[in-house]
């Protein structure tokens, strides 16, 4: 690709981003706001230490959200476009539609998904604040290690794929992705700091909330994404008045 074409598309992958980033938004409100007004109310029940708010919950929930999923949208959708014109033509021979939906579902795959089965996302009130640092270190760290395993069971996968099939080499490489994260889960530490008294229903239904914000983002942005660097990169001919296609010129 010249520098004009990525940078089309690096713009396309931050307008993608940001429609995704719209979605997610609607699907943080309605879903996962609810739940965190209900740990928030769990944990003012069961706090005796009560400090000044700084910033109104109405606040956080509406001005603060949409700031904070808008930006994370448009900072994701520009990387991912990067990411894509990296990988066009390098992990098999699929259309640009496809390979932003792959890339994407990849990219849910190893930035979220993963470190979230080790270590879930957590509503107010669970949690011990001195370990903080601790956690935070902990899922980055698993972010990291899914995210390097993805890139290499996909570099396995390619080298395997002549000796042993397109198949078999995709078999062979998710099962090493599998076993080495498998590990990763056994010897990294793990964090319980859940309340005895938390409902365990409503921590069931955040997690879950939290989940499927995630899908909603990085699914919008594959199938946006998807559609406007097919749009980009396989333009349809244009079509004479009499019918005749013209070839589309570069």
């Amino acid at each position: 690709m010249n520098s004009a074409t990525v940078r089309n598309l690096l713009v396309r992958g931050m307008l993608a981003g940001l429609a995704a980033g719209v979605l997610a938004l609607v699907a943080a409100y309605f879903l996962g706001e609810p739940n965190v007004d209900s740990a928030i109310s769990f944990e003012d029940a069961h706090s005796h230490e009560h400090g000044m708010e700084v910033v109104s919950r109405s606040l956080q929930s509406t001005a603060g959200l949409a700031t904070g999923v808008l930006i994370y949208g448009v900072a994701f959708g520009g990387i991912a476009a990067l990411a894509f014109c990296v990988a066009l033509g390098r992990v098999g021979r699929f259309s640009p539609r496809a390979t932003a939906l792959l890339l994407s579902s990849c990219a849910l795959l190893a930035v979220y998904v993963v470190p979230f089965l080790k270590y879930p996302a957590n509503p107010p009130s669970v949690g011990d604040p001195d370990t903080i640092g601790k956690r935070t270190t902990l899922y980055f760290l698993m972010m990291l290690l899914s995210v390097l395993l993805v890139v290499a069971a996909t570099i396995l996968g390619k080298r395997l794929a002549p000796s042993l099939g397109t198949w078999y080499a995709t078999v062979v490489a998710v099962a090493a992705f599998a076993v080495v994260i498998g590990l990763a889960y056994a010897f990294l530490p793990a964090v319980n700091e859940v309340p005895k008294d938390f409902p365990a229903t409503l921590l069931w239904r955040f997690r879950l909330s939290a989940l499927a914000i995630q899908a909603v983002l990085w699914g919008g942005f594959g199938l946006l994404f998807g559609e406007l660097a097919e749009r980009q990169l396989n333009p349809k001919p244009a079509t004479a008045a009499s019918g005749r296609r013209v070839p589309a010129t570069h």
